[in-house]
C-alpha cells in the first residue's frame, strides 16, 4: 500500500482493526447465558471479563515497546495468531477457569493488534492526516465492539455459544492476512540510544503526555466497565420492562454509533481545544453514567436512547486523549509512550468490570436495582472528578 493516498491506508486499517477484534465482546454478550450455565457469582463473572484485560495489561508494554525496535507489521502478525486461539481456545472452558484463561490469551493477541496496529497506521501517515487516522483508528473500536456483539449473539442464537467462539476466531486471522498483503514492510526508527525497553521514566517525566495518559486511564475505567455488564444489566432491566429488541442488539446499535461521537470529538478538538472537549465528555458522561444504573424502570425505548447516549458521551474524548499522547510523545518513545498509554488504560479496564461485579454482589445482587444504580457510579465517579485533578479543567 506504499504510495497509496493516506485516506486509503486510513481505511484498510480500520478496516483489519475491526475484523481483529471479533472476539473481543464475545464473552461480554453471551455472559447471561454463561453465567447461568456455570453457576458462577457476579464477582467470578466480573474476574473472567477482567482477565482479558490482565492479559492485555501483561503483553502491551513489551508489544508496543517492540514497535521501535521492530516492525509494528510483525508484532501485529504474531498476535492476530494469538488472539484467534485464544478465542477458540473458549469454545471448549467449561468454567470460569478455563474461560478466564482463554480470555487471557485474547487480551494478550488485542494487546499486539491495537497500539501496534495504531503505530503501523501512524508511521505510514504524516501530519494533519495523521490526526485524523488515530481519530479514526480509534473510534473504528466501537464498530469492532458491535461486530463481536452481532455476531455472537446472532450465532449462539443459531449453533450455540461455542459455534459464537469459534467463528469470532476467523476474524484476527483475516485481519493478519490484510496487514501482511496491505502495509509495506518498515525499519524502526524509534528509541533513544541505549534505551532500556521497559524504562518508563522518560515517558512519566514528560508532563503533557501523563497527562493525556492518565486521563485515558479514566476513560477506560468507565468505557470498559460499562461494556463489560450492560448487556447482563440491559437483561435486568428486560425482566422489569420487556423489550421487543434483545439486550445484545440495544449494545451493538450504541456502539456502532459511538465511533461518531469520538470522531466529531476529536475534529472539535482541532477548533476549539483538546481540553475543553475533554472536560465537557468527560463531565457529562461521569454524571450520566452515575446515574444511568437507576433507570432499569423506565420505557425500554428511553433506556436504549439513554445506552446509546451514554456511549456517545464516554467516546466523545476518546480519540483526543489518544491523539493528544501522540501529538506529545517524544519522536524517538513514541512506541514506549503508546505501551504506558494502553497499560494504564487496559489497566483500568481490568479492574473496573471486577469492581463493578464485587459492588454489585455486596449491595444486593443482580436483581436489586438500588445495586445496579451503585455498580454503574463506581464507573462514573473518576470521570467527573478527573478534569479537575489532571488539570484540564483549569485550561
Amino acid at each position: 500500500m506504499s504510495g497509496r493516498p493516506a485516506w486509503a491506508v486510513i481505511a484498510w486499517m480500520c478496516a483489519a482493526h475491526v475484523l481483529s477484534m471479533t472476539g473481543f465482546a464475545t464473552y461480554p454478550a453471551l455472559l447471561p447465558r454463561l453465567q447461568a450455565e456455570w453457576g458462577t457469582s457476579n464477582t467470578e463473572a466480573g474476574l473472567v471479563s477482567g482477565l482479558f484485560f490482565a492479559g492485555y495489561m501483561a503483553a502491551v508494554p513489551v508489544l508496543t515497546a517492540l514497535t521501535d525496535r521492530i516492525d509494528a507489521r510483525r508484532i501485529y502478525l504474531v498476535a492476530s495468531v494469538v488472539a484467534a486461539a485464544g478465542t477458540a481456545a473458549f469454545a471448549f472452558a467449561h468454567g470460569p477457569v478455563t474461560g478466564g484463561l482463554a480470555q487471557l490469551f485474547v487480551g494478550v493477541g488485542v494487546a499486539g493488534t491495537y497500539m501496534p496496529g495504531l503505530r503501523a497506521l501512524t508511521d505510514n501517515t504524516t501530519g494533519f492526516a495523521q490526526s485524523r487516522a488515530v481519530s479514526f483508528y480509534t473510534a473504528f473500536f466501537g464498530v469492532g465492539v458491535s461486530l463481536s456483539l452481532v455476531m455472537a449473539q446472532h450465532i449462539a442464537a443459531a449453533s450455540g455459544w461455542q459455534a459464537a467462539f469459534l467463528a469470532a476466531a476467523s476474524g484476527p486471522l483475516i485481519s493478519a492476512a490484510m496487514i501482511f498483503l496491505g502495509l509495506p514492510a518498515r525499519r524502526a526508527h524509534g528509541t533513544a540510544a541505549g534505551a532500556r525497553l521497559l524504562d518508563f521514566r522518560p515517558v512519566l517525566a514528560n508532563r503533557e503526555a501523563t497527562r493525556y495518559i492518565y486521563g485515558y486511564a479514566v476513560h477506560c475505567w468507565e468505557l470498559f466497565g460499562s461494556r463489560s455488564w450492560m448487556v447482563a444489566f440491559l437483561t435486568f432491566a428486560q425482566t422489569m420492562v420487556p423489550a421487543p429488541v434483545s439486550p445484545a442488539a440495544i449494545h451493538a446499535m450504541a456502539n456502532l454509533v459511538s465511533p461518531f461521537a469520538s470522531i466529531a470529538g476529536n475534529e472539535a478538538a482541532l477548533r476549539v481545544g483538546r481540553a475543553r472537549v475533554i472536560v465537557l465528555g468527560m463531565t457529562a458522561s461521569g454524571v450520566l453514567t452515575c446515574a444511568f444504573g437507576f433507570g432499569a424502570e423506565l420505557p425500554w425505548l428511553l433506556v436504549a436512547v439513554l445506552v446509546t447516549l451514554h456511549m456517545l458521551l464516554v467516546m466523545s474524548d476518546s480519540s483526543t486523549l489518544t491523539a493528544g499522547m501522540v501529538s506529545a510523545a517524544a519522536p524517538q518513545l513514541k512506541g514506549i509512550t503508546m505501551a504506558v498509554h494502553s497499560t494504564l488504560g487496559f489497566g483500568a479496564g481490568f479492574v473496573s468490570p471486577l469492581v463493578f461485579g464485587a459492588a454489585l454482589d455486596l449491595a444486593g445482587g443482580n436483581r436489586s436495582l438500588l445495586a445496579w444504580g451503585i455498580a454503574f457510579a463506581t464507573l462514573g465517579a473518576g470521570a467527573i472528578a478527573a478534569p479537575l485533578v489532571l488539570g484540564f479543567a483549569r485550561r
